[in-house]
Protein backbone atom coordinates (compact mmCIF):
# COMPACT_ATOMS: atom_id res chain seq x y z
CA UNK A 1 0.00 0.00 0.00
CA UNK A 2 0.65 3.73 -0.41
CA UNK A 3 2.53 4.91 2.60
CA UNK A 4 0.57 8.28 2.03
CA UNK A 5 -2.31 6.19 1.79
CA UNK A 6 -1.24 4.26 5.27
CA UNK A 7 -1.02 7.85 6.80
CA UNK A 8 -4.24 8.63 5.41
CA UNK A 9 -5.83 5.47 6.68
CA UNK A 10 -4.31 5.50 10.30
CA UNK A 11 -6.11 8.87 10.63
CA UNK A 12 -9.23 7.46 9.34
CA UNK A 13 -9.37 4.30 11.79
CA UNK A 14 -8.38 6.83 15.20
CA UNK A 15 -11.53 9.06 13.96
CA UNK A 16 -13.99 5.90 13.26
CA UNK A 17 -13.38 4.82 16.83
CA UNK A 18 -14.22 8.64 18.59
CA UNK A 19 -16.99 8.88 16.44
CA UNK A 20 -18.22 4.99 17.06
CA UNK A 21 -17.77 5.84 21.02
CA UNK A 22 -19.91 9.64 20.67
CA UNK A 23 -16.68 11.35 21.54
CA UNK A 24 -16.16 13.69 18.26
CA UNK A 25 -16.45 17.11 19.14
CA UNK A 26 -15.44 19.27 16.85
CA UNK A 27 -17.06 21.07 13.81
CA UNK A 28 -20.51 20.95 15.33
CA UNK A 29 -23.19 22.95 13.15
CA UNK A 30 -24.03 26.15 14.84
CA UNK A 31 -27.85 26.63 14.11
CA UNK A 32 -28.67 29.61 15.75
CA UNK A 33 -26.98 32.32 18.19
CA UNK A 34 -27.82 34.46 21.32
CA UNK A 35 -25.09 36.25 23.53
CA UNK A 36 -22.99 33.44 25.05
CA UNK A 37 -25.76 31.03 23.93
CA UNK A 38 -25.93 28.64 20.85
CA UNK A 39 -28.34 25.91 19.39
CA UNK A 40 -26.89 22.79 18.28
CA UNK A 41 -28.70 19.92 17.62
CA UNK A 42 -32.20 21.16 18.31
CA UNK A 43 -30.78 22.61 21.78
CA UNK A 44 -29.15 25.63 23.60
CA UNK A 45 -25.92 25.26 24.81
CA UNK A 46 -23.59 27.90 26.87
CA UNK A 47 -20.92 28.80 24.27
CA UNK A 48 -17.37 28.35 26.03
CA UNK A 49 -16.03 27.96 22.61
CA UNK A 50 -16.04 31.25 21.17
CA UNK A 51 -13.23 33.98 20.20
CA UNK A 52 -15.76 36.55 20.76
CA UNK A 53 -14.31 37.88 23.77
CA UNK A 54 -16.09 41.40 23.98
CA UNK A 55 -19.09 39.69 22.79
CA UNK A 56 -18.90 41.96 19.90
CA UNK A 57 -19.99 39.47 17.47
CA UNK A 58 -23.67 40.48 17.34
CA UNK A 59 -23.45 43.86 17.71
CA UNK A 60 -26.14 46.02 15.84
CA UNK A 61 -23.55 48.66 15.35
CA UNK A 62 -20.99 47.02 13.82
CA UNK A 63 -23.75 44.33 11.76
CA UNK A 64 -24.99 47.97 10.67
CA UNK A 65 -21.77 48.97 9.04
CA UNK A 66 -21.72 45.78 7.17
CA UNK A 67 -24.75 45.97 6.07
CA UNK A 68 -23.99 49.79 4.91
CA UNK A 69 -20.39 48.62 3.27
CA UNK A 70 -22.50 45.59 1.30
CA UNK A 71 -24.97 47.73 -0.02
CA UNK A 72 -22.09 50.78 -1.11
CA UNK A 73 -19.80 48.29 -2.68
CA UNK A 74 -21.28 44.81 -3.06
CA UNK A 75 -20.60 41.47 -2.06
CA UNK A 76 -16.73 41.34 -3.41
CA UNK A 77 -14.17 43.03 -4.69
CA UNK A 78 -12.56 43.60 -8.25
CA UNK A 79 -9.43 41.15 -6.90
CA UNK A 80 -5.85 41.91 -5.50
CA UNK A 81 -5.44 44.79 -3.26
CA UNK A 82 -2.03 46.12 -5.41
CA UNK A 83 -3.90 45.95 -8.86
CA UNK A 84 -7.83 46.73 -8.57
CA UNK A 85 -9.03 45.19 -5.00
CA UNK A 86 -7.98 48.38 -3.15
CA UNK A 87 -11.45 50.10 -1.75
CA UNK A 88 -11.86 53.46 0.10
CA UNK A 89 -13.17 51.11 2.97
CA UNK A 90 -9.55 49.25 3.13
CA UNK A 91 -7.72 52.39 3.10
CA UNK A 92 -9.71 53.58 6.44
CA UNK A 93 -9.65 50.33 8.00
CA UNK A 94 -5.81 50.11 7.91
CA UNK A 95 -5.13 53.49 9.33
CA UNK A 96 -7.92 52.90 11.97
CA UNK A 97 -5.73 49.89 13.01
CA UNK A 98 -2.45 52.25 12.79
CA UNK A 99 -3.86 54.44 15.39
CA UNK A 100 -5.62 51.53 17.36
CA UNK A 101 -2.14 50.38 17.39
CA UNK A 102 -0.60 53.28 18.03
CA UNK A 103 2.00 52.53 14.44
CA UNK A 104 2.50 54.37 11.84
CA UNK A 105 0.78 52.66 9.12
CA UNK A 106 -0.78 48.90 8.99
CA UNK A 107 -2.23 46.33 6.65
CA UNK A 108 -5.01 43.98 6.36
CA UNK A 109 -4.25 40.69 5.28
CA UNK A 110 -7.35 38.08 4.73
CA UNK A 111 -6.75 35.93 7.78
CA UNK A 112 -4.62 36.14 10.41
CA UNK A 113 -2.63 32.91 9.51
CA UNK A 114 -1.96 34.02 6.05
CA UNK A 115 -0.90 37.12 7.53
CA UNK A 116 1.91 35.25 9.85
CA UNK A 117 2.85 33.38 7.21
CA UNK A 118 3.35 36.00 4.44
CA UNK A 119 5.25 38.72 7.02
CA UNK A 120 7.32 36.52 8.01
CA UNK A 121 8.05 34.61 5.03
CA UNK A 122 8.52 37.45 2.82
CA UNK A 123 10.70 39.76 5.70
CA UNK A 124 13.29 36.76 6.48
CA UNK A 125 15.03 34.45 4.06
CA UNK A 126 18.55 32.23 3.52
CA UNK A 127 21.01 33.69 5.84
CA UNK A 128 18.83 35.06 8.79
CA UNK A 129 17.53 33.25 11.82
CA UNK A 130 14.14 33.22 13.10
CA UNK A 131 14.07 32.21 16.77
CA UNK A 132 10.72 30.81 17.76
CA UNK A 133 9.07 30.37 21.34
CA UNK A 134 8.35 26.71 21.68
CA UNK A 135 4.81 27.65 22.23
CA UNK A 136 3.96 29.99 19.01
CA UNK A 137 1.44 29.59 16.78
CA UNK A 138 1.14 27.13 13.99
CA UNK A 139 0.95 30.06 11.36
CA UNK A 140 3.81 31.93 13.21
CA UNK A 141 6.03 28.62 12.67
CA UNK A 142 4.75 27.82 9.35
CA UNK A 143 5.94 31.19 7.88
CA UNK A 144 8.88 30.72 9.85
CA UNK A 145 9.69 27.35 8.00
CA UNK A 146 8.40 29.14 4.59
CA UNK A 147 10.98 31.69 4.64
CA UNK A 148 14.15 29.72 4.18
CA UNK A 149 15.97 31.28 7.24
CA UNK A 150 17.43 29.03 9.58
CA UNK A 151 15.04 27.95 12.01
CA UNK A 152 15.75 28.11 15.81
CA UNK A 153 13.21 27.39 18.64
CA UNK A 154 13.57 28.58 22.28
CA UNK A 155 11.91 27.49 25.71
CA UNK A 156 8.52 28.92 26.27
CA UNK A 157 8.59 32.19 28.12
CA UNK A 158 12.60 31.70 28.56
CA UNK A 159 14.73 35.45 28.58
CA UNK A 160 17.87 33.20 29.49
CA UNK A 161 17.35 30.26 27.19
CA UNK A 162 16.72 33.55 24.29
CA UNK A 163 19.66 35.27 25.04
CA UNK A 164 21.61 32.11 24.90
CA UNK A 165 20.82 31.37 21.52
CA UNK A 166 20.79 35.18 20.58
CA UNK A 167 24.61 35.41 21.84
CA UNK A 168 25.21 32.45 20.09
CA UNK A 169 23.52 33.73 16.33
CA UNK A 170 25.27 37.21 17.00
CA UNK A 171 28.12 36.33 14.39
CA UNK A 172 26.61 33.86 12.10
CA UNK A 173 23.19 35.18 10.53
CA UNK A 174 22.62 38.30 8.53
CA UNK A 175 19.55 39.24 10.64
CA UNK A 176 17.40 37.71 13.49
CA UNK A 177 14.11 37.96 13.68
CA UNK A 178 12.07 36.69 17.33
CA UNK A 179 8.54 35.58 17.09
CA UNK A 180 6.23 35.20 20.43
CA UNK A 181 2.58 35.64 20.93
CA UNK A 182 1.29 38.00 23.11
CA UNK A 183 -1.16 35.81 25.00
CA UNK A 184 -0.44 31.94 24.23
CA UNK A 185 -3.48 30.26 22.51
CA UNK A 186 -3.37 26.59 24.28
CA UNK A 187 -2.11 28.41 27.75
CA UNK A 188 -3.69 31.74 28.36
CA UNK A 189 0.34 33.04 29.82
CA UNK A 190 1.09 36.36 28.44
CA UNK A 191 4.76 36.35 27.11
CA UNK A 192 7.56 38.28 28.92
CA UNK A 193 7.56 41.20 26.41
CA UNK A 194 10.02 44.00 28.62
CA UNK A 195 12.68 41.52 28.82
CA UNK A 196 12.37 40.38 24.84
CA UNK A 197 12.78 43.66 23.53
CA UNK A 198 15.45 44.38 25.75
CA UNK A 199 17.31 41.48 24.73
CA UNK A 200 16.45 42.10 21.31
CA UNK A 201 17.77 45.77 21.16
CA UNK A 202 21.07 44.67 22.84
CA UNK A 203 21.64 41.55 20.40
CA UNK A 204 20.54 43.93 17.01
CA UNK A 205 16.80 41.45 16.45
CA UNK A 206 13.50 42.73 15.23
CA UNK A 207 10.87 41.41 17.60
CA UNK A 208 7.57 40.13 16.23
CA UNK A 209 4.38 39.83 18.81
CA UNK A 210 0.71 38.10 17.98
CA UNK A 211 -1.82 40.16 18.99
CA UNK A 212 -4.25 37.47 18.02
CA UNK A 213 -5.59 36.48 22.11
CA UNK A 214 -4.46 39.64 23.81
CA UNK A 215 -5.79 42.38 21.26
CA UNK A 216 -9.18 44.02 23.51
CA UNK A 217 -8.19 42.00 26.10
CA UNK A 218 -4.74 43.30 27.99
CA UNK A 219 -4.51 46.57 28.88
CA UNK A 220 -6.19 49.34 30.73
CA UNK A 221 -8.70 49.86 27.68
CA UNK A 222 -7.94 46.57 25.71
CA UNK A 223 -5.10 48.30 23.82
CA UNK A 224 -3.04 45.13 23.87
CA UNK A 225 0.17 43.84 24.94
CA UNK A 226 2.25 47.35 25.04
CA UNK A 227 -0.58 48.91 26.90
CA UNK A 228 -0.47 46.21 29.46
CA UNK A 229 3.07 46.38 30.26
CA UNK A 230 3.09 50.35 29.88
CA UNK A 231 5.26 50.17 26.67
CA UNK A 232 6.18 53.05 24.25
CA UNK A 233 3.85 52.70 20.84
CA UNK A 234 7.02 52.33 18.90
CA UNK A 235 8.65 49.66 21.57
CA UNK A 236 7.67 46.42 19.05
CA UNK A 237 8.78 46.12 16.00
CA UNK A 238 6.43 44.05 14.20
CA UNK A 239 3.18 43.30 15.65
CA UNK A 240 0.65 40.89 13.82
CA UNK A 241 -3.15 40.47 14.76
CA UNK A 242 -6.57 38.86 13.89
CA UNK A 243 -10.01 40.24 12.63
CA UNK A 244 -11.57 37.50 13.62
CA UNK A 245 -11.46 37.17 17.40
CA UNK A 246 -12.32 39.94 20.09
CA UNK A 247 -13.18 41.99 16.64
CA UNK A 248 -16.06 40.06 14.75
CA UNK A 249 -15.15 39.92 10.88
CA UNK A 250 -12.47 37.84 9.51
CA UNK A 251 -9.02 38.20 8.20
CA UNK A 252 -5.86 39.59 9.99
CA UNK A 253 -3.66 42.61 10.31
CA UNK A 254 0.60 43.42 11.00
CA UNK A 255 1.29 46.98 12.13
CA UNK A 256 4.42 49.29 12.16
CA UNK A 257 7.00 51.41 10.74
CA UNK A 258 5.32 52.95 7.73
CA UNK A 259 8.56 51.95 5.65
CA UNK A 260 8.40 47.94 6.62
CA UNK A 261 4.36 48.03 6.02
CA UNK A 262 5.10 49.41 2.37
CA UNK A 263 7.71 46.50 2.42
CA UNK A 264 4.88 44.34 3.07
CA UNK A 265 2.27 45.58 0.38
CA UNK A 266 4.88 45.45 -2.25
CA UNK A 267 6.65 42.40 -1.52
CA UNK A 268 4.29 39.41 0.77
CA UNK A 269 3.50 37.34 -1.32
CA UNK A 270 -0.37 36.50 0.59
CA UNK A 271 -1.15 40.07 0.16
CA UNK A 272 0.12 40.78 -3.23
CA UNK A 273 -1.56 37.62 -4.55
CA UNK A 274 -4.60 37.31 -3.01
CA UNK A 275 -7.96 38.71 -3.39
CA UNK A 276 -8.79 41.66 -1.00
CA UNK A 277 -11.11 41.35 2.00
CA UNK A 278 -14.97 41.72 1.21
CA UNK A 279 -16.36 44.67 2.09
CA UNK A 280 -18.60 43.81 4.50
CA UNK A 281 -15.82 42.20 6.55
CA UNK A 282 -13.33 45.11 6.31
CA UNK A 283 -16.32 47.90 7.60
CA UNK A 284 -17.32 45.27 10.41
CA UNK A 285 -13.19 45.30 11.34
CA UNK A 286 -13.15 49.26 11.29
CA UNK A 287 -16.04 49.71 12.88
CA UNK A 288 -15.37 47.23 16.03
CA UNK A 289 -12.26 49.20 17.06
CA UNK A 290 -14.40 52.26 17.86
CA UNK A 291 -16.69 49.66 19.92
CA UNK A 292 -14.18 48.63 21.70
CA UNK A 293 -12.63 52.05 22.51
CA UNK A 294 -16.57 53.02 23.30
CA UNK A 295 -17.84 50.74 25.10
CA UNK A 296 -15.07 49.94 27.93
CA UNK A 297 -17.78 47.94 30.27
CA UNK A 298 -17.08 44.95 28.33
CA UNK A 299 -13.99 44.42 29.37
CA UNK A 300 -14.91 45.47 32.76
CA UNK A 301 -17.11 42.36 32.25
CA UNK A 302 -14.98 40.42 30.74
CA UNK A 303 -12.22 40.79 33.54
CA UNK A 304 -15.12 40.35 36.11
CA UNK A 305 -16.20 37.05 34.44
CA UNK A 306 -12.67 35.71 34.17
CA UNK A 307 -11.60 36.13 37.71
CA UNK A 308 -15.17 33.81 38.45
CA UNK A 309 -14.70 31.54 36.47
CA UNK A 310 -10.70 31.18 37.49
CA UNK A 311 -11.26 31.15 41.08
CA UNK A 312 -13.73 28.94 40.71
CA UNK A 313 -12.11 26.29 38.95
CA UNK A 314 -9.29 26.96 41.57
CA UNK A 315 -11.67 26.12 44.52
CA UNK A 316 -12.60 22.86 42.78
CA UNK A 317 -9.02 21.64 42.66
CA UNK A 318 -8.27 22.20 38.71
CA UNK A 319 -5.36 23.49 37.41
CA UNK A 320 -5.43 26.22 35.08
CA UNK A 321 -1.89 26.59 34.46
CA UNK A 322 -0.26 30.31 34.22
CA UNK A 323 -3.45 31.96 32.39
CA UNK A 324 -3.83 35.44 32.45
CA UNK A 325 -6.24 36.28 29.69
CA UNK A 326 -9.57 34.87 28.47
CA UNK A 327 -7.89 31.54 27.31
CA UNK A 328 -8.32 29.03 30.33
CA UNK A 329 -6.92 25.73 29.95
CA UNK A 330 -8.53 23.08 32.02
CA UNK A 331 -5.63 20.94 31.86
CA UNK A 332 -6.31 16.79 32.53
CA UNK A 333 -3.81 15.12 30.86
CA UNK A 334 -4.82 12.06 29.43
CA UNK A 335 -6.85 12.41 26.60
CA UNK A 336 -9.32 9.71 27.26
CA UNK A 337 -10.52 11.14 30.37
CA UNK A 338 -10.45 14.78 28.26
CA UNK A 339 -12.96 13.46 26.33
CA UNK A 340 -15.12 11.25 28.40
CA UNK A 341 -15.28 14.78 30.62
CA UNK A 342 -16.26 16.79 27.46
CA UNK A 343 -19.14 14.22 26.73
CA UNK A 344 -20.18 14.83 30.22
CA UNK A 345 -20.17 18.49 29.91
CA UNK A 346 -21.92 18.75 26.51
CA UNK A 347 -24.90 16.15 27.92
CA UNK A 348 -25.08 19.31 30.51
CA UNK A 349 -25.47 21.83 27.99
CA UNK A 350 -21.94 23.66 28.42
CA UNK A 351 -20.55 23.48 24.90
CA UNK A 352 -16.42 23.57 25.06
CA UNK A 353 -14.17 22.07 23.00
CA UNK A 354 -11.17 19.70 23.73
CA UNK A 355 -7.47 20.03 22.65
CA UNK A 356 -5.81 17.02 21.83
CA UNK A 357 -2.01 15.93 20.11
CA UNK A 358 -0.49 17.47 18.16
CA UNK A 359 -2.26 20.89 18.99
CA UNK A 360 -0.81 19.86 22.63
CA UNK A 361 2.45 17.71 23.34
CA UNK A 362 0.89 14.41 24.14
CA UNK A 363 -0.12 13.82 28.51
CA UNK A 364 -0.49 17.60 28.13
CA UNK A 365 -4.54 17.16 27.05
CA UNK A 366 -6.58 19.74 28.47
CA UNK A 367 -10.06 21.48 28.08
CA UNK A 368 -10.08 25.28 26.09
CA UNK A 369 -12.91 27.39 27.85
CA UNK A 370 -12.67 30.83 26.41
CA UNK A 371 -14.60 33.11 28.72
CA UNK A 372 -16.82 35.82 27.55
CA UNK A 373 -17.96 39.34 28.22
CA UNK A 374 -21.77 38.17 27.33
CA UNK A 375 -21.66 35.03 30.57
CA UNK A 376 -23.74 35.87 33.01
CA UNK A 377 -22.83 34.52 36.36
CA UNK A 378 -25.43 32.17 36.31
CA UNK A 379 -23.59 31.08 32.67
CA UNK A 380 -20.47 30.56 34.68
CA UNK A 381 -22.02 29.25 37.89
CA UNK A 382 -23.68 26.29 35.53
CA UNK A 383 -20.34 25.81 34.14
CA UNK A 384 -18.53 25.39 37.39
CA UNK A 385 -21.33 22.91 38.99
CA UNK A 386 -20.90 20.93 35.28
CA UNK A 387 -17.49 20.78 35.92
CA UNK A 388 -17.96 20.10 39.34
CA UNK A 389 -19.62 16.87 38.88
CA UNK A 390 -18.50 15.30 35.59
CA UNK A 391 -14.82 16.03 37.54
CA UNK A 392 -15.77 14.10 40.45
CA UNK A 393 -17.43 10.87 38.52
CA UNK A 394 -14.37 10.63 36.64
CA UNK A 395 -12.20 11.14 39.49
CA UNK A 396 -10.34 14.09 38.09
CA UNK A 397 -11.17 16.06 40.99
CA UNK A 398 -11.44 15.20 44.73
CA UNK A 399 -15.15 14.73 46.52
CA UNK A 400 -14.58 17.32 48.35
CA UNK A 401 -13.36 20.76 47.23
CA UNK A 402 -10.03 22.56 48.10
CA UNK A 403 -10.36 24.11 51.58
CA UNK A 404 -7.85 26.63 52.90
CA UNK A 405 -5.65 28.64 51.05
CA UNK A 406 -6.05 28.50 47.46
CA UNK A 407 -4.41 30.50 44.15
CA UNK A 408 -6.74 33.12 43.21
CA UNK A 409 -7.42 34.21 39.20
CA UNK A 410 -4.59 36.93 38.50
CA UNK A 411 -5.05 40.54 37.55
CA UNK A 412 -5.24 41.28 33.83
CA UNK A 413 -2.77 44.21 34.34
CA UNK A 414 0.75 43.97 35.42
CA UNK A 415 2.32 44.23 39.23
CA UNK A 416 4.47 47.10 37.68
CA UNK A 417 4.76 49.14 34.54
CA UNK A 418 7.68 48.14 32.30
CA UNK A 419 10.15 50.39 31.52
CA UNK A 420 12.01 49.82 28.03
CA UNK A 421 14.81 51.87 27.53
Amino acid sequence: MNSLQRRVDAFSSRLRKVKENNLYYYLQQVDALNGARVTIGGREMIMFSSYSYLALIDHPGIKAAANAATSEFGTGTHGVRILAGTTRLHVELERRLAEFMGTEDAIAYNSGFLGNVATISSFVGKGDAVIVDQLSHASLVDGARLSGAEFIWFKHNDPSDLERILRDASDRYRGKLVVVDGVYSMDGDVAPVPELLELTRRYDAWLLVDEAHSLGVLGQTGHGIKEYFGLPADAIDITTGSLSKTIPAVGGFVAGRADFIAFLRHNARGFVFSAALPPAATAAARAALDVIEQEQWRLAKLRANIKRFVDGLHDLGYDTLDTKSAVIPIMIGDEEETLKLTMLLHNDGIFICPILPPAVPPKTCRLRANVLASHTDEDIDRALDALERAGKKLGIIGNEPRTGEVERAPELEPAVEASIQ
